[in-house]
C-alpha cells in the first residue's frame, strides 16, 4: 500500500533540490502534491516531469515570504481539493555564510522572511483548515545550521524554525495535528552549486567549518524526502515536536 495515498500535500518550494526531491517520491506515496514556488517555468518543468510519470501535481506560484501569498496557496489548495493533509515548509534560501559584522539588515531581512517567516505563515493559515479536520501533519525544514553553523541570519531563522516546531507541537500534542522538522546536513542542491559558494563569505564559512565534521558523506536531495516522508506518514503518528538531523553525523562533532 502506498504510504501517502490520496493525501493532499503542500510543498513550498517544490520546483527544485530537495523539494522536488520531495513532490516526486510523494506523488510515487499516493499523494495529491501542490508545489509552491516563485518562478513559474521552473515550476511547470516539475509539473510536467511528474504528471509524465503517472503523478497527480499542481503547482501554485507564490513568494511564501509575503503573507497574502500563502493566504493564496492556502486557498487555492482547498478550493481544489477541500482540505490539507500535510504541509512541507521546505521553501529557503542560503545566506552565504555572513557573519553578523558583514550581514546588512536588509539581507538579514530577506533571509529571515523567505527562511523564518514563510514557515510561519504557511502554518497559521493552514491550521485553521487542520484544526477543522482535526488532524494534520507539518514538516518543517530546517538544518544543521540552526546549531549556529552558518551565517548570522540563517542561523537565526532556522534556529527559529526549531522553536516553532515544538511551540506547535506543544499546542496540538492533545490531538491528532503534528509538527516535526527534518534538519539537512550537507545536501547538493542548487543551493549550495560551485558557483553559489563562491559568493559565500569564505573566511566565516571556513570558521564554521571547524565546528563541523565536513569529511563525511553528503547526504543527498532523495534523503532528505525519505525522512520528510516519514514524518508525513502515520509511520510517525505517535511522534511530535522533534528535530530530526539528516547529516551522516556531521553535526556531532
Amino acid at each position: 500500500m502506498k504510504r501517502l495515498e490520496n493525501k493532499v500535500i503542500i510543498i513550498t518550494g517544490g520546483n527544485s533540490g530537495i523539494g522536488k526531491a520531495t513532490a516526486e517520491l510523494f506523488c510515487r506515496e499516493g499523494a495529491k502534491v501542490i508545489i509552491s514556488g516563485r518562478r513559474a517555468e521552473e515550476n511547470q518543468k516539475v509539473v510536467d516531469e511528474i504528471t509524465a510519470k503517472g503523478g497527480e501535481i499542481i503547482a501554485i506560484q507564490a513568494d511564501v515570504s509575503v503573507a497574502q501569498e500563502c493566504e493564496k496557496v492556502i486557498a487555492e489548495t482547498i478550493k481544489k481539493y477541500d482540505r490539507i493533509d500535510v504541509l512541507v515548509n521546505n521553501a529557503g534560501i542560503a545566506d552565504k555564510h555572513m557573519p553578523i559584522t558583514e550581514c546588512s539588515e536588509t539581507w538579514y531581512d530577506t533571509v529571515c522572511k523567505i527562511d523564518q517567516y514563510s514557515v510561519y505563515y504557511m502554518t497559521k493559515y493552514a491550521l485553521k483548515y487542520m484544526e477543522h479536520r482535526g488532524a494534520g501533519s507539518i514538516v518543517n525544514i530546517s538544518s544543521i545550521g540552526s546549531q549556529g553553523v552558518a551565517g548570522i541570519a540563517y542561523s537565526a531563522a532556522k534556529s527559529a524554525v526549531n522553536a516553532m516546531t515544538k511551540n506547535i507541537a506543544l499546542q496540538y500534542a492533545s490531538t491528532a495535528i503534528r509538527c516535526n522538522a527534518v534538519a539537512p546536513g550537507p545536501t547538493p542542491t542548487p543551493l549550495n552549486t560551485p558557483e553559489q559558494i563562491k559568493t559565500f563569505h569564505g573566511e566565516f564559512a571556513s570558521l564554521c567549518a571547524k565546528h563541523i565534521d565536513v569529511t563525511l558523506p553528503t547526504a543527498s536531495a532523495e534523503d532528505q524526502a525519505e525522512a520528510i516522508l516519514f514524518f508525513a506518514s502515520d509511520a510517525s503518528k505517535a511522534i511530535t515536536g522533534q528535530i530530526l538531523y539528516v547529516d551522516h553525523g556531521t553535526s556531532l562533532y
